[in-house]
């Protein structure tokens, strides 16, 4: 997949809030994503990313 700055992504499991959307807002060797649901924070390894995506959106 292609993952860009301000992309939605959807993944397997919840953040604890509830929330499995998280915008991206950094791409690298390490993604920086925000929960949608309660704004934290968190930097995750991309292969990480790549495997547990379930589903991508693209800005608008």
């Amino acid at each position: 997949m292609d993952y860009q700055v301000g992309d939605i992504v959807t993944l397997k499991k919840q953040h604890p809030c509830g929330s499995r959307q998280w915008e991206i807002l950094r791409v690298g060797a390490d993604f920086r994503l925000k929960c949608e649901g309660c704004g934290h924070q968190i930097m995750i390894a991309r292969k990480l990313v790549e495997k547990n995506t379930k589903d991508l959106q693209k800005k608008a």
